[in-house]
């Protein structure tokens, strides 16, 4: 939580009538050097701001001095909240600003010539990531792997859940330089959608991100002696549920899914019944246990099978992932261009209409 304060703005002068200054705004930029909410705590631990007061109005300036404004940086994909939950704001690009708190306006003879206060606001900043690509899947899945075999990053890779607890952007690059991000994230639990486990910190991530790519391990996964052990296809079900639950139009996003770790020795028996099981969702989701069943199912893009440990797949996932991205994006400007000249058609007609009764 950040503390911001808004100093009080100029003094006017009523026998010259001069208008005092505003007070200076506290607001946010995002700035694509500033990386993580870290480097903000680091940068400012007391978490207050205080705006510059306005200027007095004299003989000598009638119209006072605006206030200093206090622009703290920030990464891009930051969500501005009030204490009370209300969304003031986002920054998504480079350079956007979100005024946090505004300075008061200067005296003058509609506030009796005294400057008058400026917000006080306690406020929250929320990140989240935004990246071309989302890495969705339980934990021990493989997905940190996966992103190191496919991108130049180096997430912790280990043989326990949980490896990953914040989220990692790598970068995949292609021959002719082009360049897709993709964000491995914490792995979710049965219960994500209700914060359980990592919760909410895993599944707001999902919301930037263009695309969606489910990663599951072959042979299945158990937190603990303590949980049930789920197959392939039922991690492909309850990751389903628990995007569903947490925001219904996630699972309208485009998709791919990977079963990972084919390099396994049981994933030869396992494979090719799931593969067929997978390429029949809708009948098949009604084998399974009812609360495990998702209400909408996903409609993969593809459905690729690889071993991410040692490669096996991976080049043909790589190049999958950037035709499905470029097929949605062009998709995204035929659709805008449509609205684009149909609004264009609409101007043109209210224009008519305006000559014929004038």
């Amino acid at each position: 939580m950040l503390f911001t304060c808004v100093i009080v703005s100029g003094a006017g002068q009523p026998r010259y009538g001069g208008i005092g200054g505003q007070g200076g705004d506290v607001c946010v930029e995002s700035k694509l050097q500033t990386r993580a909410l870290k480097a903000v705590r680091d940068a400012f631990p007391e978490k207050r701001f205080i705006a510059g007061a306005g200027g007095n109005s004299s003989h000598k300036l009638l119209l006072g001095r605006k206030g200093k404004d206090v622009v703290i940086p920030v990464p891009l994909g930051i969500s501005v909240y009030t204490d009370s939950g209300r969304l003031i704001g986002e920054v998504l690009e480079d350079g956007d600003k979100v005024v946090l708190a505004e300075g008061g306006e200067g005296g003058g003879p509609h506030n009796g010539w005294s400057g008058a206060k400026g917000q006080v606001r306690n406020i929250n900043l929320d990140l989240k990531i935004i990246a071309d690509i989302g890495l969705v899947g339980f934990p021990n899945a493989g997905k940190s792997t996966l992103v190191s075999a496919i991108s130049r990053a180096t997430p912790k890779i280990a043989n326990y859940p949980f490896t990953t607890l914040r989220p990692e952007v790598g970068i995949m690059e292609y021959e002719d330089f082009r360049k897709i991000s993709l964000a491995d994230l914490p792995g979710l639990i049965e219960g994500a959608h209700i914060n359980i486990g990592l919760g909410y910190k895993f599944l707001k991530h999902v919301e930037r991100t263009k695309l969606l790519l489910f990663v599951v391990d072959v042979c299945g996964f158990q937190l603990s002696q303590k949980s049930y052990f789920r197959s392939a296809l039922e991690m492909v079900f309850l990751l389903n549920k628990e995007l569903e639950l947490y925001k219904a139009k996630l699972v309208n996003k485009p998709a791919v899914l990977v079963i990972n770790k084919i390099d396994m020795p049981s994933a030869r028996d396992r494979l090719p019944e799931l593969m067929d099981n997978l390429n029949n969702l809708p009948d098949v989701v009604k084998s399974v246990a009812s609360e495990i069943q998702p209400e909408t199912l996903i409609k993969f893009d593809d459905i690729i099978a690889i071993s991410a440990k040692q490669g096996t797949g991976v080049g043909k996932l790589k190049q999958r992932l950037r035709e499905v991205l470029d097929f949605y994006d062009e998709e995204l400007r035929m659709e805008e261009e449509i609205a684009r000249d149909g609004q264009s058609k609409t101007n043109k007609l209210h224009r008519a209409v305006d000559v014929r009764f004038v």
